[in-house]
């Protein structure tokens, strides 16, 4: 689906919370589930800031973000993250996916095509295998009731059909000490799109809090090597920070 709107009118979630901040080529933020930018990126924030304005949205229940009022699917979550950048004037971004991020990136390349410059899958899957959908239970126990629509999300997941229509450069990074998501996750994601960069590191979940410098070395300078694209409105707005979703 292409859109070349400067808001997302098929948007059916209210408008996310979403902070802007740095400067540089766009890079636009999607967290895992039950998380928040907050809680995924924090020590990564200020370096991936330096080189990008990084525009970094929470989900429904998460952040600032409030619940939604009904359930919702990857396509609404999708739209979005996607209308969260483009609402605060950044038209063309790269997106960072982490976890049930990387369906969001991945979807969001399929459905935005004219929008989404590449993309980074960090600790993701294309379906939920037997082992994740088997911790999902205990998981949403322990989750309080404004997150739990985020792990009801993830049994109806599968970007398969989606991999093989990405067409920007995509890096993916696998862990591979992960106990949540396996790594054999990330390995179909690379092998199903076409000229993607795979590389490994040795940690559990949550890389960008476990091993940041490790990610950073990895993820900036995937970034670095990609070709300039246009600069959108909002590439060049320095240090610009919103909470609110208008």
């Amino acid at each position: 689906m292409r859109d070349s709107s400067p808001a997302l009118p098929s948007v059916s979630l209210p408008p996310l919370s979403a902070g802007v901040t740095g400067t540089g080529a766009a890079l636009l933020l999607a967290h895992g589930a039950t998380g928040s930018i907050e809680d995924n990126f924090a020590p990564v924030l200020p370096a991936l800031a330096a080189a990008h304005t990084v525009v970094a949205p929470d989900y429904p229940g998460s952040g600032s973000t409030p619940v939604a009022d009904a359930p919702w699917d990857l396509d609404a979550l999708t739209d979005a993250v996607v209308d969260s950048a483009v609402r605060r004037g950044v038209e063309r971004f790269a997106v960072l996916g982490f976890s049930l991020g990387t369906q969001v990136a991945v979807r969001a390349a399929v459905r935005h095509p004219e929008r989404v410059t590449a993309l980074v899958l960090t600790a993701g899957f294309a379906r939920p295998d037997d082992h994740l959908l088997g911790l999902l239970p205990g998981w949403r126990a322990e989750e309080p009731p404004a997150l739990r629509p985020h792990i009801d999300l993830i049994p109806f997941l599968d970007v398969t059909a989606d991999l093989a229509e990405v067409a920007v450069p995509t890096l993916v990074v696998a862990t591979t000490a992960d106990r949540l998501v396996l790594p054999e996750g990330s390995r179909a994601l690379a092998a199903g799109i076409r000229g993607a960069r795979y590389t490994e590191i040795d940690s559990d979940h949550v890389v960008m809090v476990e091993r940041p410098d490790e990610w950073l070395t990895e993820v900036l300078g995937f970034l670095r090597s990609l070709p300039p694209s246009p600069s959108s409105a909002g590439e060049d707005r320095k240090d610009r920070k919103g909470g609110e979703g208008a």
